[in-house]
């Protein structure tokens, strides 16, 4: 596995804007709704900072959970009654789906065992909206996955037990496109600390019918998604909590596996070393020759950014490419990574508990790529009102 800075490579030293939450929190992840920025924070606040898109101005703070928040995302709908709506998920037991314009919760499902509350560690909407699944966190020799009707949130649907048995630290929908037939809107990725990757028919009652396919990576996947070809059909991307990468058919065999710390540029005009994964981002266009919509957001120890890119996954000999660094705006962990493709910028978060945000224009030609531009490369205009969808790093406390 090997690195190679891209021929249109950029880099920029200098965040375009940066406010910071309150309390020395760290910021964990980053949700975009249509006029707003939506961030959850650590512990001990475990609250739901909104941000006005235009100025980056805190306009709202929603209390979260009452445990560490593990999932916040935004989801197209819900119930057919919520649209663009905010969806978080916690220790507490709880998946909530956030009013906005209300500061309030507007559904709230809970998962208990004999009273209890029992941890939730993922969350999503299906596509249609009609069917919200979480994932839970160990307890005893259990390790679920809970299916709810939105439009019936009082108890679940439905509980897989199985699928998994360890920590469920993904769940993914696959979101169809045009060309995608009409039985994948409830096609569910799901990935474990047991080491497994597994999709599943959500709308199928009997768990031993719902599992489709399992691949075993032997590690604990921190994180998990989807990935297309520029025909649409769907691919699957793990990362464990070793920082290693590996890339899957739809059907789950492993086609690619690599540590994502080992390639690096060390040239006396460029150097970049990546620690760790941040997350993981679908493009709206494939960057340069890719046959893939994926992009990797890697990071230093030092609180610097990288977006790397690879042109196939068929061939693992074929390097990664790095195509944008953002640099000095952070300073240790960088913890959740959001580009917003339809407003041009990236928004970064981390424990040094700052919210930055950057342009993240489509990379462009420079003359020297080790020597990055400094300050303002290009003026951030007031910003529309569309949002895209975020990528962030899964890290336990």
């Amino acid at each position: 596995m090997s690195l190679v800075d891209a021929p249109e490579y950029r880099a920029s030293s200098c965040p375009a804007r940066s406010t910071t939450l309150p309390a020395g929190v760290y910021v964990l992840s980053i949700a975009s709704l249509p006029s707003h920025y939506a961030v959850s924070a650590s512990s001990p606040s475990n609250a739901i900072h909104v941000f006005d898109k235009a100025r980056l101005q805190n306009v709202q703070t929603l209390p979260g959970h009452e445990s560490p928040i593990t999932a916040l995302r935004s989801v197209p709908n819900v119930a057919n009654a919520i649209a663009h709506a905010l969806l978080s998920s916690g220790r507490d037991g709880t998946v909530k789906v956030w009013d906005e314009r209300a500061g309030a919760v507007a559904l709230r499902m809970t998962a208990s065992s004999a009273g209890a509350a029992r941890g939730l560690l993922s969350c999503d909407v299906s596509s249609d909206g009609l069917t919200i699944a979480a994932g839970t966190e160990l307890q005893g020799d259990d390790a679920s996955i809970l299916y709810w009707d939105p439009r019936s949130p009082a108890a679940p649907l439905r509980v897989h037990s199985s699928t998994h048995s360890d920590d469920i630290t993904a769940l993914h929908f696959f979101r169809p496109g045009p060309s995608s037939v009409s039985n994948t809107r409830n096609l569910l990725l799901s990935a474990s600390s047991d080491g497994l990757i597994c999709t599943s028919n959500a709308e199928e009652a009997d768990e031993d019918e719902a599992g489709l396919h399992v691949g075993n990576w032997g590690c604990s996947i921190a994180q998990a998604g989807w990935l297309h070809d520029k025909a649409g059909r769907s691919a699957v991307w793990a990362s464990s909590d070793m920082e290693t990468f590996s890339a899957w058919t739809t059907e789950l065999d492993r086609i690619q596996d690599a540590d994502i710390r080992q390639p690096s540029v060390h040239r006396q005009d460029l150097t970049w070393v990546t620690d760790y994964l941040i997350g993981c981002h679908n493009t709206l266009n494939p960057i340069g020759d890719a046959d893939n919509d994926l992009c990797l957001f890697a990071g230093s120890n030092e609180g610097d950014i990288a977006l790397l890119t690879k042109s196939t996954f068929s061939d693992p000999d074929v390097p990664w490419l790095l195509q944008r660094t953002w640099t000095t705006g952070h300073v240790g962990v960088v913890r959740a990574a959001l580009w917003d493709e339809r407003n041009n910028i990236l928004l970064t978060g981390g424990e040094d508990s700052k919210l930055n945000v950057w342009n993240a224009l489509p990379p462009e030609p420079v003359a020297s790529p080790g020597k990055p531009k400094r300050g303002n490369e290009v003026d951030l205009m007031d910003i529309d009102e569309d949002g895209d969808s975020s990528a962030r790093k899964k890290r336990r406390a």
